[in-house]
């Protein structure tokens, strides 16, 4: 059986881990667990961007040698994993032998079919965006954009891919296959990059210039340039030149944020992909950036976030849960203390909060924290059973096209009919009843407030997967190894004994 093969865009060395991050990690987690819950074979790989001409040049500043400032960067992402909850089966590292062995034998097989050659470079480069660049590149008022940072004119030898080749049949690709690019509108961003002739890519540095590289094997005199190397480490992760090769590759999906599409992995990948014999992935799933204000989070503004200071204070599923009820796949959001205090208390403290909280101290008082079996199911039990069928269909088929988001809008309305069921069944009175109809009355409705507790957190076990596990032992719940089968209403909660009492989501004593 062939595994689902999800990878996120590996980070920069060069850097600490920032919201952009910190969300395109647990998108991909969120995307690999619910996969994984649906009963394939995934594997999950993120990783680690080592070589470069900016990775050197802050070792020098700092008197280190690069493989140290590495090595503190791995320590920070694989830290921003751990902390998040990611769920990756690999984490890979460019240095790494497994790696370099690949991406020689790829550059080999593409210089002894002709793909590459050597020849006479001179223009622009960009030192920030470690790329040559030309002048359709510059903004119309003549100006190279900011992204670019100080650009200089050079000139120098370089070994060359020969990309240009193969432009009408990429064009081909992405207007033939609709999935290889989702949302399917950032494919109309690379049509229009594609629109113009493409030059070759320059793929070498000299080593007098750039030192922290990958050997050309074809020429021990230079370095490979840092895309060729970054780009191929997906199929280096997926067992290139071994018998796991084939079990993984394809990629599934390729998780990438909005800036890196064009050209790096809608143009370079996969023409590098195809002169080399190997298949495309199947899709390249792209999301946005978070905004400030509107504007584009980043150092240079002051508006970089450390995700590992809202996981420290509010726990990692709160993040989890904020970023992908925020982030509408494939478009920007905006990012602010505020909005996610506004989520954290009224979604996550209030609604689920209290109301797990009602469930646990109503069993503990009168029931010995014991769930009662139902006795009489009504109107307003059929009602919410009913929201319950129309809830779990279409969050599963949400989720299954990305629309997170929106799954979790509607897994939260039907925790909010929860509540509504409890203020219109007032539990609470009917304990006060003699009537004997309305102890069953009451018996039903802490069976359904359970049950429907227990099923709801179920359904956000992708998302939040350690309050799914929380909820369950607080509820005496073993859960099937089918999650499927947990999102069906059964009666197996009846006769389970409750946990105390529990403040889910502890509101901060001074809210930011």
């Amino acid at each position: 059986m062939k595994s689902f093969y999800i990878t996120t865009a590996i980070d920069y060395a060069n850097g600490k881990p920032h919201l952009g991050h910190a969300y395109e990690k647990v998108l991909t987690d969120v995307v690999a667990r619910f996969r994984r819950l649906s009963g394939d074979d995934v594997y999950f790989v993120t990783g680690l961007d080592e070589h470069g001409q900016k990775v050197q040049q802050s070792a020098k500043a700092r008197g280190i040698r690069p493989i140290e400032l590495c090595n503190e960067a791995a320590e920070s992402f694989q830290g921003l994993c751990k902390g998040l909850n990611i769920t990756n089966d690999d984490f890979i590292r460019t240095t790494e032998d497994r790696h370099k062995s690949v991406v020689s034998t790829i550059l080999q097989k593409l210089f002894d079919q002709g793909d590459i050659y050597k020849a006479e470079y001179a223009g622009y480069y960009s030192r920030r965006a470690e790329q040559f660049l030309q002048e359709k590149d510059k903004n119309e008022d003549g100006e190279w954009p900011e992204i670019f940072g100080d650009v200089e004119e050079i000139a120098e030898s370089n070994y060359f891919f020969k990309l240009s080749r193969h432009q009408d049949w990429l064009i081909d690709h992405i207007k033939t296959n609709e999935s290889f690019i989702f949302p399917r509108f950032r494919a109309k961003q690379v049509l229009e990059f594609l629109k113009e002739p493409i030059n070759d890519l320059c793929i070498s540095r000299p080593k007098e210039r750039l030192e922290w590289g990958i050997p050309l094997p074809f020429d021990a005199d230079y370095v490979t340039y840092v895309w060729f190397d970054a780009l191929v480490n997906y199929v280096t992760a997926a067992g290139y030149g071994t018998d796991e090769f084939e079990k993984r590759w394809p990629a599934d999906f390729h998780v990438i944020g909005k800036d890196i599409l064009v050209p790096p992995h809608a143009v370079y990948w996969p023409i590098m992909l195809k002169a080399a014999g190997i298949e495309l992935p199947k899709s390249l799933l792209v999301h946005g950036w978070w905004l400030k204000s509107g504007e584009k989070m980043s150092k240079s503004t002051g508006t970089v976030v450390d995700p590992l200071d809202l996981i420290e204070q509010f726990g990692s599923d709160a993040f989890r849960y904020f970023v992908t009820r925020e982030m509408n796949v494939g478009q920007d959001s905006e990012f602010s203390l505020e909005r996610y205090m506004a989520r954290y208390n009224s979604d996550l403290a209030n609604d689920l909060g209290n109301l797990l909280s009602r469930v646990l101290t109503m069993l503990g008082r009168g029931f010995d924290g014991i769930i009662p079996a139902t006795q009489l199911e009504e109107t307003l039990e059929q009602e919410l059973w009913k929201g319950w069928d129309e809830t779990q269909a279409k969050v599963l088929e949400l989720f299954e096209e990305f629309q997170f988001h929106t799954g979790l809008e509607r897994i939260f309305a039907f925790v909010s009919s929860i509540n509504r069921y409890a203020e219109q069944r007032a539990p609470w009175k009917l304990a006060k009843s003699e009537d004997p109809i309305d102890k069953q009355r009451l018996d039903t409705a802490l069976f359904a407030m359970s049950e429907a507790v227990r099923l709801a957190v179920g359904l956000l076990e992708p998302v939040m997967p350690e309050t799914t596990e929380k909820v369950y032992s607080l509820l005496g719940h073993e859960p099937d190894s089918d999650w499927r089968k947990r999102l069906i209403r059964n009666e197996d909660l009846a006769g389970s004994t409750v946990g105390p009492k529990t403040i889910l989501f502890p509101k901060p004593p001074v809210e930011a």
